[in-house]
């Protein structure tokens, strides 16, 4: 700009008028569009002292540059400059009022026009619209006697930005009937009133209607016709529009790129942008955010640092975005980095920005500098709640619990997730009796649970083996008109099984209008476990039938069915048709459950030289399963081999040496079962204790063996005692 200032002082006007009046204009239109007041000023002092800034023309041009800067002060003079107000003066001051939001100062000019034209009329119909007062822009619109094109695009458009696109589609329908010809402006608004009310219909008409028009090789209408496409659902005519195109600009890239990424295909949305010509930051924006989304943190972080190199600026989706795959990858130092450069810009306090680095630092274990961010907010009691349910969900993802709690008393306002996140950190760290307190408290408040909240509590119910709350839940489900999704269906399914309800887990399953993997597998792990292994397996075939590919957990599900069905030949096809056929590698809970398998069926040499074959080190479970079959079958020489391998890994599972004991006594080997108890005590293993539960009045009453802690104990023991000396006068009398 200073270079292009400089060349137009070299020029002399007197002998270069014409040039020097064109240099003028050109260089004024650049500094308004970049608004650079200062070398505007500049070039107004030098228009003064050469005597031609009365030009008409160069001073309204003048007057428009210091209007686009809100310098009022400036643009008087100017006005008075021209002495005083006219036609084309008029207009350019109701124009910036609009343009400031003084829209009563933009409505007294206009009233005291002496005369008025299109631009006039117009500039009042589109400023209206633009701040939402569609009553009094449409005032305007009806009483315009210069209804051209121009004042009916403004109203159309205005119509579909403040979100009343059914009145932008009757309005152009008008249009039509009146004999005005759209042009491209209007037909692009069309186009994105068709979309938002979804009706194709009329959109195929516009389509239609475009062509006959001529306007299909517009860019911009183009670009609206493939976003409306892509709305329609019609991925193959938004790229035959795209492919047709003879000029396409970076919109026309961003949105035929959009097309790919909402088709999920990534590789081929990837070669686009890869090929696009120009990109701007919504392009970089919205391939950083699917390849988060899709899982590929590190190649968002990769694309975001590609971003910055180019000097292009994020904005604060982008951030966001960032910074949540750098949560998923706990990447603590480049978060930091990324913080850094988001306060040098100063767009920390945004709410999306600040829950963003909460949760960043949270899933990096470093909550106390999560929490330093969280009080730095400005008014926390009127902070945006998501603040507040990031900070919450960070402590409960580390496990404090009573932080979490305070936080979560402490909040001025709550909504559906805060609850959800306070359910959810409980849930994670098993305090299913404080989920089962805190949903109570939150169907007393009034707040009504989401799809989240109530899955959560599900997993509690199905985790205690409480039909009656799972029944409960679902009656609530049902009431609130909540549809068997995915996520609720798959809960629900988990909850009954679990619970041990097989037939109403069954219903709840053939009931869910879409299944994913973890729908089917946990139907056919309900049905295993609750001693239904065929009906289990027959229900994996039945999978295998759709196009759904099961996972690790399904295999493992199956195994669990055929090592309880007996079906060994049938486990060990499944096992190994694994790799070959489904593509997954066994682990060690696959290996085990097929040592488990062999050993329930007698195999128990076949079954240790599948452990001894495993290609990685057995863990204790796999020779725990084959001790347990030696205990089974009464072989002392294999259970004597398989608990010195427990030996090494005592630690890990002292219930060994407990089922060495057992075999020893089954057998009448009294001492040798005596010495393993005795080896337990000096080495100081101690089997954990078991567990169990009983719901009474809707509440779970948990029980530990040896343990002495429970409320009403003593009370307890001495119901027993009396059932016992009952029990015992009832087998005398016999």
């Amino acid at each position: 700009m200073k270079a292009s200032l400089r060349s137009l002082f070299s020029i002399n006007p007197e002998t270069s008028f014409n040039s020097y009046i064109e240099t003028c204009l050109c260089l004024l239109k650049d500094i308004t569009s970049q608004n650079l007041v200062i070398q505007g000023r500049a070039l107004h002092g030098h228009l003064i002292k050469t005597g031609i800034h009365k030009e008409r023309y160069l001073t309204t041009r003048l007057l428009i540059m210091y209007l686009g800067s809100r310098k009022s002060l400036e643009a008087n003079e100017i006005v008075k400059d021209l002495n005083g107000f006219d036609l084309v003066v008029h207009n350019c001051m109701i124009n910036a009022n609009v343009q400031w939001g003084n829209l009563e100062e933009a409505q007294r000019l206009f009233d005291g026009m002496p005369e008025r034209n299109e631009v006039s009329w117009t500039a009042l119909i589109s400023g209206f619209m633009k701040h939402g007062r569609v009553e009094e822009s449409m005032w305007y619109f009806e009483r315009n006697p210069f209804q051209n094109v121009i004042s009916w695009t403004a109203a159309i458009c205005g119509f579909v930005q403040n979100g009343f696109s059914f009145e932008a589609l009757k309005l152009f329908l008008k249009l039509l009937e009146s004999g005005v010809k759209p042009n491209e402006v209007t037909f692009s608004s069309i186009c994105k009133a068709c979309a938002e009310i979804n009706d194709f219909r009329l959109g195929l008409s516009v389509f239609g209607l475009i062509f006959k028009a001529g306007f299909e090789k517009h860019v911009s209408v183009c670009n609206s016709l493939i976003t409306l496409s892509l709305k329609m659902g019609e991925v193959d005519l938004a790229r035959s529009v795209f492919d047709r195109m003879e000029k396409r600009d970076v919109v026309s890239w961003t949105v035929i790129l959009d097309v790919f990424i909402e088709m999920g295909d990534l590789g081929e949305a990837r070669r686009i942008f890869d090929e696009m010509p120009e990109r701007n930051e919504v392009s970089w924006s919205v391939m950083i955010a699917r390849y988060n989304q899709s899982g590929y943190p590190e190649e968002a972080f990769r694309l975001f640092r590609q971003m910055t190199r180019y000097s292009f600026k994020p904005n604060t989706s982008c951030f966001s975005i960032v910074l949540s795959a750098l949560a998923s990858l706990k990447a603590l130092r480049s978060g930091m980095h990324v913080h850094a450069h988001v306060l040098k810009i100063g767009i920390e306090k945004d709410v999306f920005i600040s829950s963003a680095i909460i949760d960043l630092y949270s899933k990096c274990g470093e909550t106390k500098d999560g929490r330093l961010v969280f009080d730095s907010i400005v008014e926390k009691d009127v902070a945006h709640v998501v603040s507040w349910n990031s900070m919450i969900g960070g402590y409960g993802l580390n496990g404090q619990m009573e932080e979490a709690k305070e936080l979560f008393d402490n909040m001025p306002k709550r909504n559906d997730v805060s609850w959800s996140a306070i359910i959810s950190g409980y849930l994670e760290h098993k305090q299913f009796d404080l989920v089962f307190a805190v949903f109570n408290e939150m169907l007393l408040s009034g707040e009504i649970p989401n799809k989240s909240t109530f899955s959560s509590v599900l997993c509690a119910s199905a985790s205690v083996a409480s039909l009656e709350k799972g029944k409960d839940l679902h009656g609530k489900i049902i009431k609130l008109g909540f549809p068997y999704d995915v996520f609720l269906g798959t809960a629900l399914t988990d909850t009954y099984a679990k619970s041990g309800d097989v037939e109403s887990s069954r219903r709840v399953f053939d009931r869910m209008p879409d299944k994913n993997e973890i729908s089917w597998t946990v139907m056919i792990r309900g049905l295993a476990e609750s001693g239904y292994a065929k009906e289990s397996i027959n229900l994996f075939e039945e999978m295998e039938k759709t196009s759904i590919t099961p996972n690790e957990l399904t295999i493992l599900s199956v195994l669990f069915a055929c090592s309880h069905s007996g079906l060994v030949d049938k486990g060990l096809n499944y096992f190994n048709s694994m790799e070959p056929i489904y593509n997954i590698k066994p682990n060690g809970r696959h290996y085990t459950c097929v040592v488990d398998m062999l050993s329930r069926s007698g195999r128990l040499s076949e079954a240790e030289d599948f452990i001894n074959s495993m290609p990685f080190e057995p863990d204790s479970n796999a020779w725990a399963s084959l001790l347990s079959g030696c205990k089974t079958y009464k072989n002392e020489k294999i259970a004597e081999r398989a608990v010195k391998n427990l030996w090494k890994l005592a630690e890990e599972h002292p219930a060994g040496y407990v089922l060495l004991s057992n075999i020893y006594a089954s057998a009448g080997r009294w001492i040798d079962a005596m010495n393993v108890r005795k080896l337990m005590t000096e080495k100081g293993l101690r089997k954990s204790g078991g567990c169990s539960w009983v719901e009474v009045r809707n509440q779970v009453h948990f029980f530990y063996s040896e343990d002495g802690s429970q409320s009403q104990v003593t009370e307890l023991h001495g119901v027993l005692e009396l059932l016992m000396s009952e029990m015992l006068v009832c087998q005398e009398s016999y």
